[in-house]
């Protein structure tokens, strides 16, 4: 609380009285000449991340005031001068500016009177609710912009209240209040697990039984810090098993800076798979060039979801395609992303008509609290919906097994005849199919070859099988058959049940360079690739001079946005 300090003159002589005012002024002077130089000293002061043995005690023996305990990536957050952080730097801590981030963006929807549940009808999630399968007992972070409690958000299919509350990452408090005023977490929230029905009895979400935990970290206008998502991140792994957090939805896209091992949030979130969360994360809206799959999604561990769409015929399956927004593969680690595709177009979800989003695009609420919106956010949300019913009815199931089934059971689109109608860069393993993924028995074919423990303490990182032509095509070796110019053709295609990568998926070999095709000029990688034997690489300090980030200032004047509209699809 603020302590406040009355002064009351007294009576006093006219000589005393002088004296007395001449020395208020000068004090007065002295406080106006220190507040100013505070206000410059804040001015050139920023926000960064210092990581490293000892970093708390550091930053503090600086001067500087922490503002953020980051135990889990063995960091802190604090305002920094340049004096302050060459003097850390000089201690080898690692610091990073704590860059600005956005969510992954959407695309508005145009105003219907009535938009059927597609995504649950797509994904064959709406035959699991037949045979009551609706995500019972399995809690999900929504780590956004906050959720409002309302009606199909805050009550299960059967009326049940299903909310603990909130999580407030930007001010580090717990409440039952609806903290959210943007929309995006709301709406995301509910495509993954709504229990209203549209007009033909199908439910809106996919798990509605599951239920929420809201961490917010995201403000209004869609923005937010590496510091806030890493608390939100933290504070989930750290209540993960009072509540039973089996899944954490992260529909926000960073710009890549670094190596996906060297990414802070990259950290929180493969220490979050580790503690047996499923981390389901949005591919990101930066269309189909490739290779801008951004953060966390370029994770190799997590599940990385692309949008599809109904192309507006709900009922028409041959017609369904991926959507030009979805970000395409593959990461600069070589890795194949995004890893499966889900519905992600003019999906209608809750909102209130106050809220930000909605406030500026009136014209697409429907009047009363629905709101229709694209984007590999929502895909991301229906693809956490999916894992909540899989562990609903296999509580066994790890994040590697959850991501092995999705990935196994997926349909590939194809043409016909029979050919892939988009490579992996672009679907992944296919759209998710939710009856399949549940039936599957399928295990140990997701991350293999990949040890997140030595990953995360630097004794060891990965690449993936991604190749490239002479011609500048991608493909992934062993499977040349698939190569990819990276065009994009936004034609109708179907999605057949049968997947080519089951027990031959070319991410199952992680082993380094040894095929005679190099990365071309077409490739970011050409002559400063660490990639030159078959070892994994031992080097723990990626930023050297063969990194392409580095003469960039890829931690500086960068962000992620939320609010980043798409063409609507």
């Amino acid at each position: 609380m603020m302590n406040f300090i009355q002064l009351k003159l007294k009576k006093h002589s006219a000589a005393k009285i002088s004296f007395l005012v001449v020395t208020a002024l000068t004090i007065y002077a002295v406080v106006v000449e220190w507040s100013n130089s505070q206000a410059t000293n804040a001015k050139s002061a920023l926000s960064y991340i210092v990581q490293g043995e000892g970093a708390a005690r550091a930053v503090k023996s600086t001067g500087a005031q922490l503002t953020h305990d980051l135990k889990l990536i063995n960091g802190v957050a604090a305002n920094l001068t340049a004096q302050q952080v060459a003097q850390l730097e000089s201690q080898s801590l690692k610091v990073s500016p704590n860059s600005t981030l956005e969510s992954t963006g959407w695309a508005v929807g145009q105003r219907i009177s009535y938009t059927p549940a597609s995504a649950s009808r797509m994904t064959r999630a709406s035959e699991l609710h037949d045979a009551r399968i609706f995500g019972d007992g399995v809690t999900m972070v929504v780590l956004d912009s906050g959720v409002k409690s309302m009606s199909g958000i805050r009550q299960d299919a059967y009326g049940r209240h299903r909310v603990y509350g909130t999580y407030n990452a930007i001010n580090n408090t717990v409440s039952n209040n609806d903290d959210e005023e943007s929309g995006h977490g709301t709406h995301v929230a509910s495509v993954a697990l709504n229990s209203e029905r549209d007009l033909d009895g199908g439910f809106y979400g996919i798990a509605p039984n599951a239920r929420l935990i809201s961490v917010k970290a995201f403000d209004a206008y869609g923005k937010s810090s590496y510091a806030d998502v890493i608390r939100g991140i933290e504070w989930s792994i750290y209540f993960r098993e009072r509540y039973n957090i089996r899944i954490m939805n992260l529909s926000f896209s960073a710009p890549v800076r670094s190596y996906y091992w060297d990414d802070p949030i990259n950290q929180a979130v493969m220490k979050a798979w580790q503690a047996g969360i499923v981390v389901v994360t949005s591919a990101g809206n930066s269309g189909a060039t490739a290779g801008n799959i951004g953060v966390p999604g370029n994770v190799p561990y997590v599940i990385t979801v692309g949008a599809v769409t109904d192309n507006y015929t709900p009922s028409d399956y041959s017609d369904d395609r991926l959507a030009t927004f979805s970000s395409s593969g593959p990461t600069y680690e070589r890795f194949v992303k995004p890893d499966v595709v889900a519905p992600g177009g003019h999906l209608m979800g809750l909102m209130e008509s106050k809220m930000q989003l909605a406030t500026e695009h009136p014209e697409f609420h429907d009047g009363g609290k629905y709101f229709t919106m694209s984007g590999t956010s929502q895909a991301a949300a229906v693809v956490s919906g999916v894992a909540a019913l899989m562990l609903s009815v296999n509580p066994g199931l790890t994040p590697d097994d959850v991501k092995c089934r999705l990935m196994a059971a997926a349909k590939p689109a194809r043409n016909e005849d029979g050919s892939w109608a988009y490579t992996p860069f672009q679907q992944g393993a296919g759209q998710v199919d939710a009856v399949a993924a549940i039936n599957s028995t399928a295990t140990g074919c997701a991350n293999v070859g990949l040890d997140i423990g030595k990953d995360l303490d630097g004794s060891e990182h990965y690449a993936g099988t991604t190749m490239i032509t002479n011609a500048g095509e991608y493909y992934i070796r062993n499977h040349e058959q698939l190569t990819w110019s990276g065009d994009y053709s936004a034609k109708g295609v179907t999605w057949y049940d049968t997947s080519p990568w089951y027990d031959t998926s070319p991410w199952y070999d992680i082993s380094m360079w040894n095929d005679t095709s190099p990365w071309y000029d077409t490739s970011p990688w050409y002559d400063t690739s660490p990639w030159t034997d078959t070892s994994p690489w031992t080097d723990t300090s990626p930023w050297t001079d063969t990194s392409p980030w580095t003469d960039t200032s890829p931690w500086t004047d960068t962000h992620v946005d939320i609010n980043v509209w798409v063409d609507q699809e």
